[in-house]
């Protein structure tokens, strides 16, 4: 259609991914991959950590309920910023946040400034991972939401195989060599540079707020396709305050949603993070060597990324509920074999690698299912407020 004819239109719904469109979801898809890779590299550390003697076990709990307060406290903040103050800068300020943090958990040898730095890092990344989720649903077509929320995941969780194949190789070389992990982990500067310059801000919001011609302006410079807005303007609900927000997701027709989404979402969330977070270190207590430990976090964080990428093309078939239903008891198998198999290397290798990667695209096909339960005003204060409820889980 040519750029001079005006469509009436409902965002990006039913417009193909045109190459700058394309160029802002690989700014997410590099946002997502230092994410992850401060948001796992704890995992990897944590065994050299107290080999080192630099802290005991006892205390790789308190920075693991240090991370995950400050990643409760993330989503629930983050979502009100996002609401508040656009998708755009929100996601730039975690992207900064947790990014720096993660340089100061590399430099420092303070156990208090430590876990500061490790909340930081854990509000940072959720507030990111919040924002993101929402992000993404509001810049692609309902028709392919749930492929490109997983294929921008499976890209970006590709940092969980590096991470841990890089800690494989740097952590055994000296005693403060995991320092470097989290150095590398500041490279998220990268994407907050390339976000400042190129990052627009989410059309949806700029309805909400009023900016019906900046709205159509973004949809133009990504698609090339000149859209109108003003009847989705006409029709878009009043802006809501933050208490009517969270009221309302507690209420009305939306208080089912939202205790149905956290019913499955806390357990979820508990399984998905001590297979993530405590494998190695937990692996390495139960007799296997520290190389071996590293081996089965790596085999972890590989099944990720490749979940991810093979939920990629059913997230979008018979729905969101028929596909989640089938990996979610497909988890519930893998979880009770992984239960049973005692010191069984190899075959854990294996079934850990299976479990993550079912559980990863589990995840994401949730992370479209959920923002599609609420409206543009409420959504990413919901969004936020049920993972940061799942999170304190």
């Amino acid at each position: 259609m040519s750029a001079s004819v005006r469509r009436t239109n409902n965002y990006f719904d039913g417009i193909a991914i045109a190459k700058p469109h394309l160029f802002v979801l690989a700014i997410s898809v590099l946002s997502y991959f230092f994410e992850q890779m401060d948001n796992s590299n704890f995992s990897f550390i944590a065994p050299a950590l107290t080999d080192s003697g630099f802290i005991s076990k006892e205390k790789i709990a308190t920075i693991t309920s240090t991370y995950f307060l400050g990643m409760t406290l993330g989503g629930l903040l983050g979502g009100v910023l996002f609401d508040f103050f656009g998708r755009r800068k929100t996601f730039l300020v975690a992207v900064l946040l947790f990014s720096s943090a993660s340089i100061l958990n590399g430099i420092t040898s303070d156990f208090h400034v430590f876990c500061f730095a490790r909340a930081a890092t854990g509000f940072g990344a959720f507030m990111m991972m919040v924002t993101s989720v929402a992000y993404i649903a509001e810049m692609t077509p309902s028709e392919s939401r749930g492929r490109w929320q997983s294929l921008i995941a499976a890209a970006g969780f590709c940092a969980m195989p590096f991470i841990g194949i890089l800690s494989r190789v740097v952590i055994p070389l000296s005693e403060e060599a995991w320092r470097y992990i989290f150095l590398v982990g500041g490279g998220g500067f990268f994407a907050f540079f390339l976000g400042l310059k190129y990052f627009p801000e989410s059309p949806r919001w700029l309805v909400t707020q009023g900016r019906v011609t900046e709205a159509e302006r973004v949809i133009r410079n990504l698609s090339g396709v000149d859209v109108d807005l003003s009847e989705i303007a006409a029709n878009s609900p009043p802006k809501v305050k933050m208490l009517d927000q969270f009221i309302g997701m507690f209420s009305g027709k939306y208080l089912p949603r939202t205790l149905i989404l956290l019913i499955f979402g806390i357990p979820l969330n508990i399984g998905a993070f001590v297979l993530t977070v405590w494998i190695p270190t937990l692996a390495e207590g139960k007799g296997f060597a520290l190389k071996e430990s590293l081996n089965l976090g790596i085999a972890v964080m590989l099944g990720g990324p490749v979940g991810m990428f093979i939920s990629s093309f059913f997230a979008d078939k018979g729905g969101r509920k028929i596909p989640m239903a089938i990996l979610l008891m497909v988890l519930a198998g893998l979880a009770i074999c992984y239960a049973n198999l005692g010191k069984e290397y190899y075959p854990t290798l294996i079934v850990a690698f299976l479990l993550n990667a079912v559980s990863m695209g589990l995840a994401f096909i949730a992370m479209a299912y959920v923002p599609e339960h609420y409206p543009t005003g409420m959504r990413n204060t919901a969004v936020g407020m049920i993972n940061a409820i799942q999170r304190l889980g």
